[in-house]
């Protein structure tokens, strides 16, 4: 073959290398009859984030008077019901100069009378005292949020010497005359402040007959009312 039959047959040669593309190995993860291959829609579902598990829902607290729920301020209307209810009241205050750490738990018996057990701690630096009353509480109900009342009792109340003294415990009698003011947050629940005068009953050394002893007794706190069956 001679030199210019060959230079038409080079040309051809060259013009079909482009058009026929570069060659090139096959790739066995993009073969969809490699059984190693994954399709787009299997790899978008393992790429995707999964769905986290729905939130347990958190427990509810139940009101301890269910009926205070929706209006857990509210009043009932009219004067307020004390019959066949009792009541816890913590408070704090003063007996005298000293400060004084009360607790009383009362039952109405009717909406006017009531009867109240009262336990009293006075933690003095040289001597401590525990005052114990039985009183009667005495109101008048109303309507609105301000209660008033009157109180009296007779109790006994129990000294006790620090260490600095040497000395017996003391009991001597007391008597407690005075009233006070409660004003409710809502039907169960008030605040509370009362006032009373204790008279303490003894006697003083090398002295005869009895002698009083007045301290007046101030406390602040709550008053909890829940009814029971008569």
């Amino acid at each position: 073959m001679t030199a210019r039959r060959l230079l038409p047959m080079g040309a051809l040669v060259v013009l079909a290398l482009p058009l026929a593309g570069p060659v090139r190995a096959e790739d066995p993860d993009t073969n969809p009859d490699t059984p190693d291959s994954t399709s787009a829609v299997e790899e978008a579902a393992i790429q995707a984030p999964k769905p986290e598990p729905p939130a347990k829902p958190r427990p509810v607290l139940e009101p301890l008077v269910p009926e205070l729920a929706e209006a857990p301020y509210s009043l009932e209307p009219g004067p307020r019901q004390f019959q066949h209810k009792i009541n816890i009241s913590p408070s704090f205050g003063f007996l005298g100069s000293e400060n004084l750490y009360a607790l009383r738990v009362g039952y109405y018996p009717d909406s006017w009378l009531g009867y109240e057990a009262s336990l009293g701690h006075n933690p003095g630096e040289s001597v401590h005292a525990v005052l114990h009353t039985l009183s009667a509480i005495i109101r008048r109900p109303v309507a609105g949020r301000f209660q008033p009342y009157v109180s009296g009792g007779y109790g006994m109340i129990m000294v006790f010497p620090g260490q600095s003294l040497n000395a017996s415990p003391v009991t001597k009698n007391a008597l407690a005359l005075g009233g006070g003011l409660e004003f409710y947050i809502r039907n169960d629940l008030a605040l509370r402040a009362d006032v009373r005068n204790a008279t303490v009953f003894g006697r003083e050394k090398d002295r005869d007959g009895v002698v009083a002893y007045s301290y007046l007794q101030e406390t602040v706190g709550l008053s909890f009312y829940r009814s029971v069956s008569p």
